[in-house]
């Protein structure tokens, strides 16, 4: 149906043509950018550059010889990143990537000195990883809301002439241009922070699991891959107020093959390095051919392609769907491998509530001994906790 528009200096109307929608590809709605998940950007920043110095002399009446007086330019912005709980997503930076500071002002006579730029402050969720895509250093892990990081330095003012002047030298013509601005390319990894990862097979329950055990609310259906990225959910072990709780993320599925692009690839388990602890989820409903020992050892050996280091945390061993369950056979399978690796075993039906209250407060338990993860510390970029300091006008 046409709109109508009122303009602001009558009421003269016209119909508006509503925006087409996008077709093709099944869709039958405008794509909405807030509702993506995004969590890798290359981005370019840039610090202000210094502003130049003035060369001029002073000529008033009844002044003479004025002398020189020529300011000195001001400094150029810094870049700097904060992490904020507001943000959840790197989708900005998919669409804006380059960013500059603003560069300090010129000297001007009468002694007059260039304003210094402003700061550039780029906000990012909290978790993101800070990367300088020529060498692969990591510079900043922002790992706490608050948390600031300069990237890139504001070039310095020049000075004038006025600071050149010396008794021997009295009328100097020399001054100084502005300095450049530093200026990198980044890549930004946004790893989310959670307490418990889940990983397994699509259609293992994952998302049905954290949808009965927090608010969370991820898409669920009766077909592989419906999870397509990550999903936080706050959990309470205790079910009061006050009790223990933690953050679980549930991730999309893996299969065979995964880190060699097979399915949706591992690119999203590096939102579980940070975890302390993982759940690994495995099927074992008659609905389900495969045998339950043979997934996790497949789970397992894609965690291990992705990172050395993501086997060796500590994990839980969970089987799923008890209510569609036929025969203890899958079931005695996987409690015997839990026993041979020394991993907690749990059986669970999300759709009947069956082993959840003994689940959540095991990986509460488990939780209560393992230290928390400490994020690396920043030596390569100016990390701050209050907000950064401009740098005095020379």
């Amino acid at each position: 149906m046409p709109l109508a528009c009122r303009l602001p200096f009558g009421n003269l109307k016209f119909p508006i043509s509503a925006p087409p929608l996008v077709s093709g590809s099944g869709y039958n709605h405008l794509p909405n950018r807030s509702s993506v998940f995004v969590d890798e950007a290359h981005i370019w920043v840039k610090g202000g550059d210094g502003g130049n110095g003035c060369l001029a002399f002073r000529r008033e009446k009844y002044v003479p010889r004025g002398g020189p007086s020529g300011g000195d330019g001001g400094n150029g912005g810094d870049v700097v990143f904060e992490a904020t709980s507001q943000e959840n997503t790197l989708l900005r930076f998919r669409y804006d990537r380059e960013f500059r500071a603003e560069r300090g002002r010129h000297g001007e006579g009468s002694k007059r000195h260039g304003r210094s730029g402003e700061d550039m402050l780029l906000r990012v969720p909290v978790g993101t990883v800070l990367f300088d895509e020529e060498t692969g250093k990591a510079l900043a892990d922002l790992a706490t809301s608050g948390q600031r990081v300069t990237v890139a330095r504001g070039g310095r003012g020049g000075r004038g002439n006025a600071r050149f002047a010396k008794p021997w030298h009295r009328a100097p013509k020399e001054f100084e241009t502005g300095k450049p601005g530093e200026e990198r390319r980044l890549r930004l990894e946004l790893k989310l922070l959670a307490d418990v990862g889940l990983v397994g097979f699509p259609n293992a329950g994952k998302s049905t699991l954290i949808s009965r055990i927090s608010a969370a609310r991820p898409k669920i259906a009766d077909y592989p891959f419906t999870t397509l990225e990550p999903h936080l959910g706050v959990v309470s072990a205790d079910g009061t107020p006050f009790g223990r709780t933690f953050v679980v993320a549930d991730l999309p599925g893996l299969i065979e093959g995964a880190h060699q692009g097979a399915g949706l690839g591992i690119r999203f388990l590096r939102h579980i390095e940070r975890t302390r602890l993982l759940a690994h989820l495995v099927d074992v409903s008659q609905a389900n051919p495969r045998d339950p020992v043979r997934d996790f050892e497949i789970i397992h050996a894609e965690l291990a392609a992705f990172s050395p280091q993501l086997p060796s945390k500590p994990a839980i061993l969970v089987a799923t769907k008890l209510d569609a369950m036929v025969g203890p056979e899958k079931l005695d399978a996987l409690r015997r491998l839990a026993a041979e690796r020394g991993l907690s075993f749990y059986a669970v039906s999300a759709a009947s509530g069956e082993g959840i209250l003994e689940l959540t407060r095991g990986i509460a338990d488990a939780l209560d001994r393992l230290p928390r993860v400490e994020p690396p510390a920043d030596d390569a970029a100016e990390t701050e906790s209050a907000p950064a300091e401009r740098r005095s006008t020379p």
